[in-house]
């Protein structure tokens, strides 16, 4: 991997990327919550644009990898503010959005906002919503209070913290209980056993979706991070295949 750039926003934030150029529209992973551009299904997909001479934008939301700021601060609107700016200053051309998890929520907004910009979408265990479904009631209502909840992260010691600012942001920007105006081609993979976001999510989404280019591909075995050889040579094979 190349050393990042840095794209300056207005009040300072530094949104660390990577880009490559290449032929066809240009491939936009959106990390999740917590995570980066140093994953491995963000590093493989680079990777295989630039053996396929394919443009590849790779990014970290501030707070999060190699971009300042405090992750507390982030939010959906905060992190598509981003996204929108480096798209703006580094992409002129239409693009393909790959989110993963929250990154599959962020897409979908992004590609409401950006409109005929995106050309295709691939969701890899999408979790629109998650602040509503992700959530017990007490959790909630210690959310609704201003209060930070812990949860068990089962891909490290640290519990993974959700602040009240993201979940009220959240909350305010749900999609699945209505139809969403997004009239692009979607693939959509999802590991059946993936015991952070139910594979119904996929489901639902496909169902809310307008477009009628929807296409969900449930993986036998696979867990939410779908990170195994053949699970990111099907990423690999679904992006191809759509771009």
């Amino acid at each position: 991997m190349t050393q990042p750039s840095f794209h300056a926003m207005p009040d300072g934030r530094r949104i660390a990327f990577r880009h490559c150029q290449g032929e066809g529209p240009t491939l936009v992973f959106l990390p999740g919550y917590m995570s980066d551009m140093a994953g491995s299904k963000a590093t493989a997909l680079y990777d295989w644009a630039q053996a396929e001479g394919r443009g590849c934008l790779l990014l970290d939301y501030s707070g999060c990898g190699e971009s300042a700021g405090a992750f507390a601060d982030g939010t959906l609107s905060r992190w598509q503010e981003e996204v929108e700016a480096l798209l703006a200053s580094e992409v002129p051309g239409p693009v393909v959005l790959v989110g993963s998890s929250m990154g599959g929520w962020l897409m979908l907004l992004l590609a409401q906002a950006l409109r005929e910009t995106v050309v295709g979408l691939v969701g890899i265990a999408a979790a629109p919503d998650f602040t509503d479904w992700g959530y017990s009631a007490e959790e909630k209502q210690r959310l609704e209070a201003g209060q930070t909840v812990f949860q068990d992260n089962l891909y490290g010691p640290e519990p993974t913290p959700t602040y009240p600012g993201f979940w009220h942001d959240g909350q305010a920007r749900r999609l699945l209980d209505g139809e969403i105006a997004i009239n692009s081609p979607v693939r959509l993979l999802h590991g059946q056993e993936d015991a952070d976001v139910p594979p119904e999510i996929s489901l639902r989404l496909a169902a809310a979706l307008r477009s009628q280019d929807v296409q969900v591909t449930l993986v036998k075995g696979g867990d939410h991070r779908l990170s195994r050889d053949g699970d990111i040579a099907l990423l690999l094979r679904t992006v191809a295949a759509l771009a």
